[in-house]
């Protein structure tokens, strides 16, 4: 609530209750001659009291409201500065943390720092390390994108790719998508739902970039139309073959028809959303100097609080050989009722089928500078319009970052040792997250020389400001429960499920 409502709300109090109208004494009846005979002046005498006494009141009412209001917003302050203050206040605070907190406990006293843009192509200083200051430079607004050369020296670039190395990196797709649950036999959803929900544009035919969205999350296998058309005559699935899908026709298909087609066919590594291996590193109490020292800056550069970057997600380093790719993607989802933010759903106290990475702000870093391709692409940044049936036409695919990088409306080329920060999410105007920033949207392109190393930090922070004061609450209860039990936190347990890739 705010101070205006606050204020709203205690005047209605006391115009209601706190100061009432004082009685006017009985006026006794003169005849209807007397009345009628009163002049001009006694009625303007009469008006001006009138008016005189709604004003003194209204200002009584405005300074009593007044009053209530300090009185209670000193008064909630004093109670709990003096709770924390009490001798014996720590040993009560500790117990009451045991308790499942309820949402009266977390008051929105938290803000979220956003790094102004200005405009695109405007250059501010930042001082990010003692004795260095480096410049920013806006690459759009829609998102929001800054870029920072010379943030990591050549050392520590050399340093995390020894360390990526020295850890090992995995594929960050599997060939064949294993042991996916179905959502829509768990959500029990008929053929008319899921059609319904694949149809964007609800005109009671599915297009081939409706289908195409669609098998691209949920398979991971980066279909062209092309394809698709080849898929439709394998399965038979157009029957009038006009290219649409009726729903007649859809209902003729099995929920994992084109997956089993797909893979009787073979799959290569250029057809899946992701062609690279990756790792994560730690970066708290014991990690590399240089790990630590990456995020401090990270800290600084975002002007959040600390807690909120501590409690993230570790730093991923990525290798991308030549051949690799990353389809155009958003870090994070929109977070709706029926989504829980993944590195949340601990304090969540829900039963959710869906997960998405709340990843705030994405920090990219380049640790070598690629000799052929490899841009980040963002295809529609600083468009005047977002629309998403727009990114596939006529074959043309803008999300398709192997063949249409070159349609982008912003590439950022590999420079060994600089960063690219953005945000995923805008402002709620409240200080804290807002709506999906759809502007987001990005992708590696295929590397077509040599090898591409880069590392990602991402900020996790929930839309849901109740949730993520849970979750930093439980977050930080942990380390006390596990030293009563004389037991010490394994840091890569700790984070090994805060993660999701997208």
């Amino acid at each position: 609530m705010t101070d205006e409502q606050e204020g709203s709300d205690a005047e209605d109090t006391a115009a209601s209750g706190s100061a009432p109208v004082p009685p006017v004494a009985p006026r006794t009846q003169r005849p209807p001659s007397d009345r009628l005979s009163g002049n001009k002046t006694s009625v303007c005498s009469r008006s001006y009291f009138v008016v005189v006494m709604v004003f003194f009141h209204v200002y009584i009412i405005n300074v009593i409201a007044l009053l209530f209001y300090v009185h209670y917003s000193s008064g909630g302050q004093e109670d709990a500065s003096q709770s924390r203050d009490a001798p014996g206040g720590q040993q009560q605070q500790r117990a009451e943390t045991r308790r499942p907190p309820s949402k009266a406990d977390f008051l929105r006293d938290v803000s979220l720092a956003r790094i102004e843009g200005i405009r695109v192509g405007h250059v501010q200083s930042v001082s990010l390390a003692p004795g260095k200051v480096h410049d920013m430079r806006t690459l759009s607004l829609k998102p929001l994108l800054f870029e920072i050369p010379g943030f990591l020296s050549e050392d520590e670039c050399r340093v995390v790719m020894q360390l990526a190395q020295l850890k090992g990196l995995m594929e960050s797709q599997l060939m064949v998508q294993d042991g996916q649950e179905d959502l829509a036999k768990e959500l029990n959803l008929s053929p008319e739902e899921i059609f319904n929900l694949l149809d964007i544009n609800q005109d009671g035919q599915l297009q081939l970039h409706e289908i195409l969205t669609h098998s691209r999350v949920r398979d991971g296998i980066w279909l062209t139309p092309e394809n698709l058309r080849e898929i439709y005559a394998g399965l038979k699935a157009d029957k009038d073959g006009n290219g649409l899908l009726s729903l007649e026709e859809f209902r003729l298909l099995s929920s994992d028809a084109f997956q089993r087609f797909l893979l009787q066919r073979g799959v290569k590594r250029s057809q899946l959303v992701r062609n690279s291996r990756h790792t994560w590193l730690y970066q708290g109490k014991g990690a590399h100097r240089v790990l630590q020292d990456i995020k401090a800056r990270v800290t600084r550069l975002t002007r959040l609080p600390s807690t909120l970057v501590d409690l993230s997600e570790p730093l991923q380093v990525v290798r991308y050989e030549e051949g690799g790719h990353y389809h155009a993607h958003h870090d994070s989802g929109p977070v709706y009722p029926e989504t829980a933010c993944t590195h949340t759903r601990l304090a969540a106290n829900t039963s959710t089928p869906f997960e998405t990475s709340c990843r705030y702000i994405t920090v990219l870093f380049y640790l070598n500078s690629v000799e052929g391709g490899g841009e980040t692409a963002f295809p529609v940044a600083d468009n005047r319009t977002y629309d998403e049936v727009s990114l596939i036409q006529n074959d043309v695919d803008l999300l398709d970052t192997r063949r249409n990088c070159d349609k982008s409306n912003l590439r950022v080329k590999p420079t060994k040792g600089t960063a690219v920060l953005w945000y995923n999410y805008l402002s709620d105007g409240r200080g804290w997250v807002g709506e999906q920033d759809e502007y987001a949207l990005h992708g590696g392109c295929v590397v077509t020389h040599g090898t591409k190393w880069v590392a990602n930090k991402w900020i996790n922070i929930d839309p849901d400001y109740q949730r993520q004061a849970r979750y930093q609450q439980l977050v930080s209860r942990q380390p006390e429960e596990e030293d009563d039990e004389g037991s010490t936190p394994d840091p890569d347990l700790q984070h090994s499920n805060i993660h999701q890739d997208l």
